[in-house]
């Protein structure tokens, strides 16, 4: 992508800008297993992630997700927190993808199942 779509269409990359301020006040903290690096400034005010691939919130997991938004202090590298065997691992939002939930009946499924439970309403 060029400099100019770069300056400003951030949905493709980290823009100009961001580039930049990262080079010159970012301090690297760490990277999650789908590759986005996080960065922290100096004095630990400003907290941001560069994504690898496509920019979507919902790709950041809950351990990351807490330290950005300053719910804990110590990143996930330096203080991973404790999962119950219970918990589920992460998954992104699959809303508008093919891997999103489509309900027994849908017309996006394969092959909608045959809705015994279900009477179309029709006007008399």
């Amino acid at each position: 992508m060029n400099v100019l779509g770069r300056a400003v269409a951030w949905w493709y990359s980290q823009t100009v800008g961001t580039q930049i301020f990262t080079w010159r006040k970012g301090v690297r903290v760490g990277e999650d297993d789908q590759g986005n690096i996080y960065y922290r400034n100096g004095d630990d005010t400003k907290r941001w992630v560069i994504y690898n691939g496509e920019i979507e919130a919902s790709r950041i997991a809950p351990d990351w997700h807490g330290w950005l938004h300053h719910t804990w202090d110590e990143p996930p590298t330096d203080k991973p927190l404790v999962h119950r065997k219970w918990e589920k691992p992460h998954q992104e939002n699959l809303t508008g993808t093919a891997l999103a939930y489509a309900p027994a009946g849908s017309i996006r499924r394969e092959q909608p199942v045959d809705r015994s439970d279900y009477e179309a309403w029709s006007p008399e």
